[in-house]
């Protein structure tokens, strides 16, 4: 049961949003939703059979057009589907007319015209919520597909709409309420000769969620970053290829890159794919001590993203002696997750590469003449973010609510446990218990506020 307070004057509206891109493309989709939507949409399309869209079985398509008080609009296939066999739970109909942004907004505007309103931003999917076709973790994977830029983010997100996640909770969750239950019957009703409660059974319950939550805790990390990537900084001095090693990821020239020191003075940004990881680049301005105000507002820029940066990559000239200026650089990253990117490597050496592996775990050589050193990369990636047991074809919390509240969970089982090996009274773990059932109800929404859900879908697009 879910326990969403629905305001149902909102709940029984007609909406209408277009749902595909807001840019030109060869078909483009209006999707409307709620108990008349047939009705509305018949206001603005004539099948070429002659039939209505409200006699329609659903799962059919008609071919037709669509018109408004000016007349015809384009010629549109409309999809119907009737509840509760729908995306939304409701009656849906979905018009596919030609991808031209002009078409789609005049078919829009026919619809509302017609009496829809407009859908705001993630509504269709909160219908799907509040109707029972999905969970909250289900509804956030919708935007994690969406978002996905990787196979593995892509992956991850698939298997939790398809409900990986959701039984996992679901399973979890049910062993401990019927804990809960039992010992609630046996301290309410003692005269009515409830076995006794097993402590072991209690145990080994408490036990197996704790194992799985903390888990799921432990591999988020390693979900988020490959999910939604990692925030990567580009640090060095002057001319020691950062820029040329910006253009090498991403595989086009995105920095300017000239023999001139100083070329690059403010931050560039760009969002490339290494192996499985995603990677949001900033390329900064070379750090080095400068009489130029505008150029030391690029190194000042660059220092404060090293602070910021999830994974800072530090480049050096291979072919020249470490200066003054690199060995600040290396201590300034010796406690972030960063990489030593020793580049030139197709020129004779002169770096100390032994001071730079004393203040860096992980190095890696690279030229910009042969494109070598991205497999080291990616697996000094594997190493820093230990995503070697990520498995997208597990349950994997994504974003900040699920693990705080997972969190939550797995800290009222600790507090279960250490209630009922301290010899407390089974009331007081009983009360814990409660409290991480309750939080796991949070998580798949069984149990959501209003404002949670708002708070889920206000990231959404609107059409979705």
């Amino acid at each position: 049961m879910f326990y969403v307070v629905i305001n149902m004057s909102e709940s029984k509206k007609v909406i209408a949003a277009i749902a595909t891109a807001q840019a030109a493309g060869g078909v483009g989709m209006i999707r409307v939703s709620g108990e008349k939507a047939m009705e509305i949409c018949d206001k603005v399309f004539k099948a070429v059979s002659g039939h209505k869209l409200e006699n329609s079985k659903g799962y059919r398509a008609h071919f037709g057009r669509v018109y408004d008080e000016n007349g015809d609009i384009d010629e549109c296939v409309a999809l119907v589907f009737r509840a509760p066999h729908s995306y939304t739970g409701e009656n849906v109909v979905e018009f596919s007319c030609h991808g031209g942004l002009y078409v789609l907004k005049r078919v829009l505007r026919a619809v509302l015209a017609a009496g829809a309103c407009p859908a705001k931003a993630g509504e269709f999917t909160e219908r799907a919520f509040l109707n029972g076709k999905m969970d909250l973790t289900q509804a956030e994977a919708v935007m994690d597909l969406i978002g996905a830029q990787g196979k593995q983010a892509a992956d991850a997100a698939l298997t939790a709409l398809g409900g990986t996640l959701s039984r996992e909770i679901e399973s979890n969750t049910e062993k401990l309420v019927n804990v809960c239950a039992h010992l609630s019957a046996w301290a309410d009703y003692p005269e009515d000769e409830i076995p006794a409660v097993n402590e072991d059974e209690i145990k080994s319950a408490i036990e197996s969620s704790s194992s799985l939550l903390q888990r799921m805790i432990d591999e988020c990390d390693a979900g988020k970053v490959m999910t939604e990537g990692i925030d990567t900084v580009i640090v060095g001095k002057p001319n020691v290829g950062k820029s040329t090693l910006m253009n090498m990821l991403t595989g086009y020239e995105r920095s300017i890159v000239t023999d001139i020191p100083g070329t690059t003075r403010d931050i560039v940004e760009d969002t490339v794919t290494l192996g499985d990881y995603i990677l949001r680049l900033s390329d900064t301005a070379g750090i080095r001590t400068t009489t130029d105000v505008i150029e030391q507002i690029g190194v000042d820029k660059a220092k404060d993203r090293i602070t910021t940066g999830e994974l800072i990559l530090a480049v050096f000239d291979g072919s020249s002696e470490l200066t003054e200026d690199d060995k600040r650089l290396l201590e300034d990253i010796s406690t972030c997750n960063s990489v030593a990117i020793i580049n030139k490597t197709d020129l004779r050496q002169k770096i100390d590469d032994d001071y730079i592996r004393s203040k860096v775990t992980h190095t890696v050589y690279t030229s910009a003449v042969n494109l070598s050193g991205k497999n080291e990369l990616i697996n000094a990636l594997d190493q820093i973010f230990k995503t070697g047991t990520f498995n997208p074809s597990e349950g994997i919390l994504t974003g900040e609510r699920q693990r705080s509240t997972a969190c939550a969970a797995l800290s009222a089982l600790k507090e279960a446990e250490y209630a009922l090996g301290s010899g407390f009274t089974l009331d007081a773990v009983t009360v814990s218990l409660e409290f991480a059932v309750e939080e796991l109800l949070k998580l798949t929404g069984e149990r959501a506020s209003e404002e949670i859900v708002a708070k889920v879908f206000e990231r959404f697009c609107v059409g979705k």
